[in-house]
């Protein structure tokens, strides 16, 4: 996403609320020639109204809604030095009850935010022009919790385990989907940013040469607890089982850019050619804290083992690396940082030879260096539970089917020390050289690319153009900033070997993963039919090194997969059927699937879990999409008032909504994981707008998902609570219906 010619390089930095923007385009396939990396799929590139020289004007618009929904947005432009300077302030405040209820008292996806923007604009002379702009941010919201949509058949084994009040899920199932309702405790999501941008445009006559300058800060915090009701964990600093004085959980990211591009004509206009360079800087500490609660070994007991181990096992059996005497998990904790430093630079090019009025040729370059530090780093933490249970698993003192998940549960990564030690008759020293438990990592990533397109275009007359392209994309590579990133991948065969005579040596997992490459090719048509416009286009895009973005419940983890492919149709007409009425329908048919052999090449310790979406549709590609819409602008009658109404109808087919579509159950058998599919669905929205004669002010009530089509975007495993087979699933929910009213002004 960019922003006014400014990379935005994190979601949380680039999706806020945008106000006052002239236009937005959706550039479609590999956009690495001149927007950079990170665009192999695309780019939105957004642009904002520049302030007027010559005019003082302004807008201001209000609206409320349904779940208690208030949104101001307002702006003013106002030249200082008339036809040579102008300044522009704009900011919008928005705020929104959240839609989901919680059994415990609990509302999440609600909307609290306001953003302010200011700009300078200076025209000395019709050679030059300089634009600088400010903004501010701040986000307070509760934010995200999850429906369970199915719970675990271990569900009665809670009372088993001690939980006889409670097991933490009141409401789940269909009938929580429909009612928008949920069971986890508070969670609370802030972020503030700032961010000050300058673009120099100079036409020296033979070219053209515009710079942008760019630096911003952005600081997130987030606080919640997991997807029930029991205290299993918190995050952060303000979750329900945190001690005073714990530390936040979140992200402060700072990035400074910077663009020149020279552009120009030559051979009488026959040659348009353009060239560029690009510097950017980026530094981000992620900081991970989270506290374990009361219910912690009892609830994850009963979710994991049942009552095949005992009365809660987590506890029970830490006695046996404890001198007999069993250690809670209640009040561990670990306060995690990972830091990572990038730079990138890039030298480009784009250009298109104009053979004749029919044919063209465009071709671009773009040379891309990268190199990203990264490090885990532990700042504090505290479980005992953990050392006894990884020294009760190395002497052998646990029962060996029960070890791994002792391990892995008790010595949950993100409260799992780093300093665990090992019994000294093995030789002492850090538990993470033998048991796959968190270790301090430092790393660097170094790649280069050449991405490069090339497209032909011929416009038999002026109402039909046709094309082919064929683009090379760009994906940067990096690293998972995460305790596990780095763990030892070969416990067994280390811990066989300890005490032979060729001891087996410790190897780790690479926390970093690749650049992902893009291969795109496109053949279409752009016609017009009198008020008609009709566009077709075949694509291809074949993608190695594909990155995965997997959300466990808890955490995010890119991992790759050796190929995808997605190949298809678009279709898109629109036009104007009457002087006030418009109309327009696109159809995408789009075939998205991992490769069948898209272990190939991966690293080992991923192959396990890549093996399973061999073969399998992307997450969030469905095949068939649409959308249908009209629109009248116009008169309402002879009394001088306008009348604008709006009503578009978007499909979109059956589609994936887990990274994972496969478990593999203890018999080595696959199954499918309950719930990956949202089915398809039609989702309705409107509006209606009265304007008065004098044009300055309008009325409008509006709708949008007026059918209520309540929908989920990710499926993921509820964290801890069941295993292959008797999984809970908890869905993020996109928005329900939202209704309102606005009064729009403008001077």
């Amino acid at each position: 996403m960019f922003i006014d010619g400014v990379y935005q390089s994190r979601p949380g930095v680039a999706l806020g609320d945008l106000v006052d923007l002239e236009r937005l385009e959706v550039l479609r396939g590999p956009q690495g020639t001149l927007f950079g990396r990170n665009t192999s799929a695309g780019a939105l590139n957004v642009t904002t109204k520049r302030p007027s020289l010559s005019k003082f004007e302004g807008f201001a618009n209000a609206s409320y809604g349904n779940y208690d929904f208030m949104n101001v947005q307002a702006g003013v432009s106002v030249p200082v030095a008339p036809d040579v300077a102008a300044v522009r302030l704009t900011g919008t405040w928005r705020k929104r009850d959240g839609f989901l209820k919680s059994s415990t008292g609990a509302e999440s996806n609600d909307r609290d935010r306001y953003m302010l923007r200011g700009q300078l604009y200076i025209e000395p002379n019709s050679d030059v022009s300089i634009r600088i702009l400010a903004d501010y941010s701040k986000v307070d919201e509760k934010c995200c919790d999850a429906v369970i949509l199915r719970e675990t058949e271990l569900q009665p084994f809670f009372a088993y385990h001690g939980l006889t009040t409670n097991d933490g899920v009141d409401q789940s199932g269909f009938s929580a989907l429909n009612n928008l309702s949920t069971n986890g405790q508070q969670f609370l999501n802030s972020a503030k940013q700032w961010g000050v941008s300058g673009e120099l445009k100079w036409d020296f006559g033979g070219a053209k040469l515009t710079s942008i300058t760019s630096y911003r800060d952005f600081s997130s915090e987030s606080s919640q607890d997991d997807f029930t009701s029991v205290l299993t964990y918190s995050v952060g600093r303000k979750g329900v089982t945190v001690a005073p004085g714990f530390p936040k959980n979140g992200d402060d990211i700072q990035a400074f850019t910077q663009e020149l591009r020279l552009q120009g004509t030559a051979f009488d206009d026959k040659f348009d050619w353009l060239i560029g360079g690009f510097y950017g800087k980026e530094d981000i500490i992620a900081q991970g804290a989270m506290t374990l609660g009361a219910d912690f070994q009892q609830a994850v007991s009963a979710g994991n083992f049942a009552n095949l181990a005992g009365v809660n096992p987590l506890y029970t059996l830490t006695a046996l690396g404890n001198g007999g005497v069993p250690v809670s998990a209640n009040g561990a904790f670990g306060v995690n940082r990972f830091d990572q430093k990038a730079t990138t630079f890039s030298v480009f090019t784009h250009n298109v030879i104009n053979f004749t009025d029919q044919f063209s040729l465009t071709l671009g370059a773009r040379y891309v260096d990268e190199k990203k530090e990264g490090s885990f780093d532990q700042l504090s933490s505290s479980n005992a539970a953990c050392q006894a249970s990884v020294t009760g698993v190395l002497t052998g003192a646990v029962p060996a089917p029960l070890r791994a998940g002792l391990v892995g549960l008790n010595c949950f990564p993100f409260v799992a020390p780093v300093d665990l030690t090992a019994p000294a008759a093995l030789g002492g020293g850090l538990a993470s050289n033998l048991l796959p438990v968190p270790r301090e990592w430092t790393q660097t990533f170094k790649d280069d690319e050449l991405t490069y397109t090339a497209q032909l275009t011929y416009k038999p007359s002026d109402d039909v153009m046709l094309y082919g392209s064929f683009s090379h994309g760009f994906k940067s590579g990096g690293f998972n900033l995460d305790a596990t990133a780095a763990n030892i991948i070969n416990s067994s065969a280390v811990l066989a070997s300890l005490g032979t005579a060729t001891p087996v040596a410790p190897i780790f997992a690479d926390p970093s993963f690749n650049s992902e490459k893009v291969d795109a090719y496109e053949l279409g048509a752009k016609t017009t039919f009198g008020r008609i416009n009709a566009n077709i286009a075949l694509f291809q895009m074949d993608m190695s090194d594909f990155q995965v973005l997997e959300f466990t419940g808890i955490q995010f983890v890119t991992f790759n997969v050796a190929g995808a492919r997605s190949r298809g149709v678009e279709l898109e007409v629109f036009g104007k059927l009457h002087d006030y009425i418009t109309a327009n329908a696109s159809m995408t048919y789009a075939k998205a699937k991992y490769s069948k052999n898209c272990t190939d090449g991966v690293a080992a310790g991923n192959v396990a879990t890549v093996a399973l979406l061999c073969g399998a549709p992307l997450t969030n590609a469905p095949e068939w999409g649409g959308v249908v819409g009209m629109t009248y602008d116009g008169p309402l009658n002879s009394s001088g008032w306008g009348l604008t109404a709006n009503m578009n109808v978007s499909y979109s087919g059956k589609g994936r909504t887990s990274t994972i579509p496969l478990e593999r159950l203890s018999t080595g058998a696959t199954a499918p994981i309950p719930f990956d599919w949202q089915e398809d669905y039609f989702k309705i929205n409107a509006r209606i707008g009265f304007t008065d004669p004098s044009e300055r002010f309008t009325f409008e009530v509006w709708g949008t998902n007026l059918s209520n089509e309540i929908t989920r975007g990710i499926t993921a495993n509820t964290p801890l609570r069941g295993g292959a087979g008797t999984r809970s699933r908890v869905a993020f929910v996109e928005e329900p219906r939202m209704y309102g009213v606005t009064v729009r002004t403008k001077f």
